[in-house]
């Protein structure tokens, strides 16, 4: 009989997690991804910020209140939780990941600096293996223009995510791979074949 442990020390394939600073473009280059290798999973995370107008729930975020996000806290649920920019938490659901795992579908994982930090900790108790991958703008400059350019935040809020930014940026050398994210495309080229190598699908 297969114990849960087990279960979970044993997966197929390993989890991609997917890394980078606001505004460098994670989210295009996930859509591109996806639209070309339909199969692939990405993990939805829960968070306590409010939705923008143009997200769903269970399709882009999970959508919690505080005390809902930290009962499922105590109980144990997530894979990582993290409080980011100091504005609001994060958390990766563990089981739908540990699921997808199982079943050998390509899984893939994107959170921020501190989340890839957690999992990491968390991966080694649990057992699972994972590729870690960085997201990198191609300079700073073009990422405070992304991001000021997209409109979804105050100037302060802005402020914050350009200093987090500063602080994940000199961490990408504790990734496995960092794509430079300066055409989409060719960014979401490049993390399929770091996928595809690790689900032997090349």
């Amino acid at each position: 009989m297969t114990t849960e442990n087990e279960r979970i020390a044993q997966p197929k394939r390993r989890l991609i997690v997917l890394t980078g600073p606001t505004a460098a473009g994670k989210g295009t280059v996930e859509g591109i991804l996806r639209e070309k290798h339909p199969h692939i999973w990405l993990s939805v995370s829960a968070t306590t910020r409010a939705p923008r107008p143009d997200e769903f729930n269970g399709i882009h975020y999970w959508f919690l209140d505080e005390e809902e996000f930290e009962r499922r806290r105590r109980n144990g649920e997530f894979l990582e939780t993290a409080l980011v920019h100091g504005m609001a938490h994060y958390g990766t659901l563990l089981q739908p990941v540990l699921d997808h795992l199982e079943q050998d579908i390509p899984t893939l994982l994107e959170i921020d600096l501190q989340g890839a930090r957690r999992v990491k900790q968390e991966a080694a108790r649990l057992g699972l293996e994972v590729v870690y991958v960085f997201i990198a703008p191609p300079s700073f400059e073009e990422l405070k223009k992304r991001l000021i350019g997209r409109g979804t935040e105050t100037p302060e809020q802005q402020a914050k995510r350009l200093e987090t930014a500063k602080v994940e940026i000199a961490a990408a050398s504790e990734f496995d791979v960092v794509i430079v994210n300066d055409s989409a495309e060719r960014a979401a080229d490049e993390l399929w074949h770091v996928i595809a190598k690790e689900y032997d699908l090349e």
